[in-house]
């Protein structure tokens, strides 16, 4: 099971690392146009060929993989910090101000955020800079995915608020910041860990479903998520077989990390 564990690791940080070093691996930029290379087939300029705008897909993908494998995870750390701020901070202080965190928390788990996402995401402008459209859907991943973890940081946080150290603690006079810090969050780490790993790829899964309606990235930005709109139609699917690179990128990614989790989960 660790070799398991570890070919995941190394799957994921290949493809990290390769998609830092984009542009030492690829000779061509992301969104130069080749008009002479429409649809082009793999070949020694053009290791994966190019798309319908003669773009290289091989710098593409690398360059996808850097935007979700960079912003998954800040969004993720956002979602983790509201969790925090929430789950944990009202499980320690209880009464009122917990039951309320609950209610709130019950509330974000009822509403549908994919809608809220595709509502978001449609309100922005046509003429919205690639970048900031690639900020703002990931920003907004991060606000609404915090629910689920906060939960459950909630009830550790909870539980431990009734054991004996932090009883402890609190005779001695200890705050309830210092008590968060020093004696709660400490042993909520493993806890936060593995939430933050396993929001990762949902979060990538959902900017991808997000690109696959246009809601995504905007061009000439790519992610994993928009590449896949190459696969669109059913003509591709007896076409060129570089057609499913980010295709394999993004099961790659999403499986490793998963396997990666779980496995440590296990152990």
């Amino acid at each position: 099971m660790k070799s398991l564990r570890f070919a995941a690791t190394a799957v994921v940080l290949l493809i990290a690392l390769a998609s830092v070093a984009g542009g030492f691996l690829s000779r061509f930029d992301y969104a130069r146009q080749d008009r002479e290379h429409v649809n082009a087939g793999a070949s020694a300029e053009h290791w994966l060929g190019t798309d319908e705008l003669g773009r290289d897909r091989f710098s593409r993908v690398l360059q996808g993989a850097r935007v979700s494998l960079l912003l998954a995870p800040a969004a993720a750390a956002m979602s983790m910090l509201l969790a925090v701020i929430v789950g944990a901070a009202t499980g320690l202080s209880g009464g009122l101000r917990e039951r309320a965190a609950k209610a709130t928390i019950d509330l974000f788990l009822s509403v549908p955020w994919l809608f809220l996402l595709l509502m978001v995401r449609a309100m922005l402008p046509l003429n919205t800079s690639p970048m900031i459209s690639a900020v703002v859907t990931f920003l907004v991943l991060g606000m609404l995915g915090w629910a689920a973890p906060g939960r459950i940081l909630q009830a550790r946080a909870s539980r431990l608020r009734r054991s004996q150290f932090v009883l402890l603690a609190r005779a001695s006079g200890a705050t309830r910041s210092r008590m968060l810090f020093r004696h709660i969050l400490p042993n909520l780490r493993p806890v936060l860990l593995a939430q933050f790993w396993i929001t990762v790829p949902v979060f990538i899964l959902a900017e991808a479903n997000l690109s696959l309606l246009g809601l995504g990235v905007a061009e000439p930005l790519p992610s994993l998520g928009s590449l896949l709109r190459e696969m669109e139609t059913v003509l591709t699917l007896g076409g060129d077989p570089c057609r499913f690179a980010a295709l394999f990128v993004l099961v790659a990614v999403v499986s490793g990390l998963q396997i990666a989790v779980s496995q440590q989960e296990a152990f």
